[in-house]
């Protein structure tokens, strides 16, 4: 009796049309439209709130003011960036793309072609940082690989395709 040994069953790698460089700059430039516009409402109070604190009759500018004054402004710069990684992370989990990428029909998806999870964007937004620190050669990698990937999208294994 003759065994058969069974044969291996590939799967066939699906076909992506890949969303290239200048496409994605131009929905980046969209998001940071998108990102300044909100980040006024951030801004604007915090203004404010300091120039009312300036225009006091009995202002002091003390050592007290000033470190209130940095916390202030930390508080500020840590709130504009949370709320961007929330609005990259949640928009790209949920939706598959910012509205930017919306405008311009891409979205970002794993390596398979699924929506990727909160996590997966979370990483892929702070790989980000690693994109920018290398002189941004990590986001002119988008122009020159194979699947026009940057660097924050290879080390978060994320694909950014354009839409069916």
């Amino acid at each position: 009796m003759e065994t058969q040994i069974p044969q291996p069953v590939f799967q066939q790698a699906a076909s992506f049309h890949y969303a290239g460089f200048w496409r994605r700059f131009l929905a980046y430039i969209i998001d940071q439209m998108v990102m300044g516009v909100l980040g006024i409402f951030i801004v604007i109070p915090f203004l404010a709130m300091m120039g009312i604190g300036l225009w006091n009759e009995e202002f002091d500018p003390s050592v007290g003011f000033l470190i209130w004054l940095i916390g202030a402004y930390l508080t500020m710069i840590l709130t504009v960036i949370i709320g961007e990684w929330l609005y990259y992370a949640l928009m790209e989990s949920m939706k598959g793309a910012t509205l930017g990428k919306m405008a311009l029909g891409i979205k970002v998806t794993d390596i398979q072609g699924n929506r990727i999870s909160f996590g997966r964007a979370t990483g892929r937004y702070f790989g980000k940082i690693l994109s920018g620190l290398t002189l941004s050669i990590g986001y002119i990698m988008a122009a020159f690989t194979q699947q026009k990937q940057a660097l924050h999208d290879i080390l978060a294994r994320c694909l950014v395709i354009v839409k069916d």
